[in-house]
């Protein structure tokens, strides 16, 4: 049987009890080798599942969809092989967030630990032979539920846009607290010009009545008692009403005018926030295989106030994407693994990927990879060897960026 389930015991994380278990997934070729790391496991982790049939791989993983993948396979080799795959023919595993940890032997603990500070994987565990040390094991999954739970909170890019739309904040509460002044102080003079005409039109009324202008209709006989009931009539049925109107506008009023003084602690925490947004540089993830062409961008760029992450292959940065959420990508068409054009599918595939913005960095511009570049979702692309003003220009454009 190719994947075990373990007994789920009750788990603790950190100094807090976890309401759910972490889903974890041991992947490798050698079923005695995955029940070892699942024993190892089950006494603080009970949803622990194993994976040890090669066709399988992609099925299994689909399946449970893990928030740890352990590595447990005999050699390094079979450990990237594996992982590969993952990416080439999961649908899934590029937006689930997941982090990866692999055991190794001692004979591969330079290169893990390479690849690990590439981020190819997250962590390394010294494991074949089977040491003493294995709370090392356990210890490294809670290490990495902690890693997921930082990484689940916004990102330093994702804060400082938040703030740059609080920027406004102040001025648009000023601008609508003056026209709603405005708005109001416009319907009291319309309700006292309103009372004006009205008494107006009924003191010509009562003129034209007094002075016999309507024989036919009305005979007058006490022109006094006429003069006193139209007096009555504007102070009580019409004056006051309108009184009574305007005194309710008066509170809204005043409620529009103290709005400012009223979210004045607000207002402060929102120009902290904006000025620490200020330290804030935006990241930009360059995926380019060639070694030489990250020298070259990373010259090219050097005068903008940004934070550059480099990646050399498509497989890699859709793992760094797990980690960081950049604001703008630089994607090169050709790379070794999947290319620039699927690579840019995937990403756009995912809900919290999908507005960042993708130049695609190219070598020619074939209308055929513009075509399917475009159909992926790329915003951009830019040609070599670059133009720099171009090339600034279009960075700049994409991150909103005022020009040096």
């Amino acid at each position: 049987m190719a994947v075990h389930m373990g007994i789920p015991p009750r788990q603790t994380f950190g100094n807090q009890s976890m309401t759910a278990e972490p889903k974890i997934l041991v992947a490798t070729e050698v079923s005695s080798d995955a029940d070892l790391v699942r024993g190892l496991l089950r006494e603080e982790f009970g949803n622990v599942v194993t994976s040890s049939d090669p066709e399988r791989a992609v099925q299994d993983f689909e399946e449970h969809r893990p928030e740890v993948l352990i590595l447990a396979f005999n050699s390094l080799e079979k450990a990237e092989r594996y992982y590969l795959g993952l990416y080439r023919l999961s649908t899934v595993v590029h937006a689930l967030p997941h982090r990866t940890l692999i055991l190794c032997n001692k004979n591969d603990l330079r290169r893990v630990y390479e690849l690990c500070r590439k981020e190819y994987f997250d962590d390394y565990i010294l494991f074949w032979p089977l040491t003493h040390d294995t709370p090392r094991l356990p210890m490294a999954v809670h290490h990495a539920m902690r890693q997921m739970t930082a990484a689940a909170m916004p990102g330093g890019s994702e804060i400082a846009a938040q703030a740059r739309r609080l920027a406004d904040l102040e001025s648009q509460l000023e601008r609508y607290a003056a026209k709603g002044g405005q708005h109001m102080e416009a319907a009291r003079s319309s309700l006292r010009q309103a009372g004006q005409d009205i008494g107006a039109a009924l003191d010509s009324f009562s003129r034209k009545l007094s002075h016999g202008g309507y024989p036919d209709l009305v005979d007058v006989k006490d022109r006094d008692g006429l003069q006193r009931e139209i007096k009555r009539l504007k102070a009580e049925e019409i004056e006051k009403p309108f009184q009574t109107v305007a005194a309710a506008v008066q509170p809204v009023q005043q409620w529009a005018s103290a709005l400012k003084d009223d979210l004045a602690p607000q207002l402060e925490s929102a120009r902290a926030l904006q000025s620490l947004a200020e330290h804030f540089r935006p990241l930009v993830l360059v995926v380019d295989d060639d070694e030489f062409q990250h020298k070259l961008l990373k010259q090219t760029l050097a005068e903008m106030d940004i934070d550059l992450v480099f990646t050399t292959s498509g497989m890699e940065a859709l793992a760094s994407l797990r980690k960081r959420r950049p604001d703008l990508i630089l994607m090169d068409v050709g790379l070794p693994d999947i290319d620039g054009v699927e690579t840019t599918r995937r990403l756009k595939s995912v809900e919290q990927f999908a507005n960042i913005p993708v130049v695609m960095i190219t070598g020619h511009s074939e209308k055929a990879v513009v075509v399917e570049s475009l159909k992926a979702g790329a915003a951009d692309f830019a040609v070599k060897p670059f133009d720099k003003e171009v090339l600034l220009a279009k960075v700049r454009n994409f991150l909103n960026l005022a020009p040096t």
